[in-house]
């Protein structure tokens, strides 16, 4: 019965093909969409994850002052010996780097560039992720002396430099001279949208006397090795700063330790909250394509209230004509998910691309879409079905 009842629901849809499409085109056009937004929005959350990542693996950054930014200057910077105490003192670490932080413009030949001069050690390549793309890093004797020497960002080179090798070249960084002895693989833009290939880093000694003219330190940046707990490698490095700051119990940190893991949680809980957002704006055009479907089924059921009246008069029982037309209602919603999920996939591919995003399958938002899809059919085939069900079938009969 069943098979016979699914066989007379298509043959109705393959006599109106054209209004068949239409109806279901809403449901299309609601899958297609709330697909299409959740995908690239898992896409964006995997982006920014990635960017966060590639600033430094379990990275914690230690700056004066209660906020990153303006406003964090008041406080006393932090000094070598700082650095040191972290190093000696704090057991599961696996790299501290002082930052000594300075815009300046470089200078080759006939090009310059304003960026973003960095004082460090080597233990900053390993704290940042950053891998030495041509070149080499920083010699010790080079480190202890304050040598002008220097590795770039792919930025820096691009400006400076176009398509040539960097490395050997001597740059001009306001009044001296600097050897660029490596370079750095490109990242690209960070999670807030600066692009962290635009820098140039130099021995911390060398900044911190042709530059800063002190011996302050902007950060410490602090990567925590793999085996060691996060939580508890901040909250000791919170404890000896505020012993070396001498700051009683009464008194509030003059410094705050970051984790980028607290980044990444705000920026991909944001891209969360907007891809639901976005998902649930799409899902009110499944709404509207349910309510098509249930204006064109009432439509169906007046066309053939005399074939009804014929099929009740010869014995069919309600619950069959009930079927007939949920099964048919069911069938437009459910080929309108699939064309939706095909057009889903397309779209997202092309749009992730267009965004440069990774494009991630996801199996769980296709199937609840196809799914919904269905229940939309359900929904709002049953009441149209009914009314074909509960019809006389002598009145029925009369209908022309």
């Amino acid at each position: 019965m069943l098979w016979s009842t699914l066989m007379l629901a298509l043959r109705a849809i393959r006599r109106n093909l054209m209004r068949s499409f239409l109806t279901i085109l809403g449901v299309v056009i609601g899958v297609a969409a709330v697909i299409t937004m959740v995908t690239l929005g898992n896409g964006a959350t995997k982006s920014v994850s990635d960017q966060i990542s590639s600033m430094g693996s379990n990275l914690l950054m230690a700056r004066p002052g209660q906020r990153f930014g303006p406003g964090g200057a008041a406080a006393p910077r932090f000094k070598l010996a700082d650095v040191e105490a972290v190093r000696a003192q704090i057991s599961g670490v696996a790299a501290v780097a002082p930052v000594v932080g300075s815009a300046a413009t470089a200078v080759y030949q006939a090009n310059n560039w304003s960026t973003s001069i960095t004082g460090t050690t080597n233990e900053y390549f390993m704290a940042g992720n950053w891998e030495i793309a041509n070149g080499r890093e920083f010699s010790e004797a080079e480190e202890r002396s304050g040598k002008a020497v220097c590795v770039i960002g792919d930025s820096v080179r691009d400006k400076l430099f176009g398509q040539q090798n960097p490395v050997g070249a001597e740059i001009r960084i306001k009044q001296f001279s600097c050897e660029v002895i490596g370079l750095l693989k490109a990242k690209g833009q960070s999670a807030m949208g600066s692009d962290q290939d635009d820098t140039v880093i130099m021995p911390l000694r060398t900044v911190q006397r042709r530059l800063a003219g002190n011996l302050d330190i902007n950060m410490i940046m602090v990567s925590v090795a793999a085996s060691a707990s996060i939580d508890a490698v901040k909250q000791q490095i919170e404890l000896l700063l505020r012993e070396r700051r001498h700051l009683s119990d009464l008194e509030e940190d003059d410094f705050r330790v970051l984790d980028t893991r607290q980044i990444a949680d705000a920026l991909t809980g944001t891209t969360r909250i907007l891809t639901l957002l976005l998902g649930a704006v799409a899902a009110v055009s499944l709404l509207v394509g349910g309510i098509g479907i249930m204006n064109i089924m009432l439509v169906s059921v007046t066309e053939r209230t005399r074939e009804i009246g014929i099929r009740l008069a010869i014995g069919a029982l309600e619950r069959e004509v009930l079927l007939q037309f949920l099964i048919e209602a069911v069938a437009l919603s459910s080929l309108g998910g699939l064309i939706g999920i095909v057009l889903a996939a397309g779209a997202s591919i092309f749009l992730a691309g267009l965004m440069s995003v990774p494009y991630i399958f996801d199996p769980a938002i296709n199937l609840l879409s196809f799914v919904f899809s269905a229940a939309i059919g359900v929904i709002f085939g049953y009441f149209p079905a009914r009314r074909a069900a509960r019809l006389d079938p002598i009145e029925a009969l009369r209908h022309e």
